[in-house]
C-alpha cells in the first residue's frame, strides 16, 4: 500500500506553491523595473548637478526659490 496525503490536501498544497510562484514572478519584476528606475534617477541626478554648476558660475552660489525664480545669494561665512 502506498502512503499518500488526501487529494484535497494535495491540491491545497499546488494552490500555495502556484501562489508562492506567482508572487516571486512578480517580485522579480518589480525588482527589474525598481532597477531600471533607479538607473533613471541617477542620470536625473547626474543632469541636476551639471546643470547646478553652469548656474553657479553664472551667478555664483545661490539659493533659487523655484516658486517664481528669485534668488539670494550665500554669504561665505568667515572662519
Amino acid at each position: 500500500m502506498e502512503n499518500k496525503i488526501k487529494k484535497e490536501q494535495l491540491e491545497k498544497i499546488n494552490k500555495h506553491q502556484e501562489a508562492v510562484n506567482s508572487i516571486l514572478h512578480q517580485l522579480g519584476y518589480l525588482e527589474s523595473q525598481k532597477h531600471g528606475l533607479l538607473h533613471e534617477l541617477g542620470g536625473v541626478n547626474e543632469e541636476i548637478e551639471k546643470f547646478k554648476n553652469e548656474l553657479e558660475k553664472e551667478y555664483g552660489a545661490i539659493n533659487i526659490n523655484v516658486e517664481d525664480g528669485t534668488y539670494t545669494v550665500i554669504e561665505k561665512e568667515d572662519e
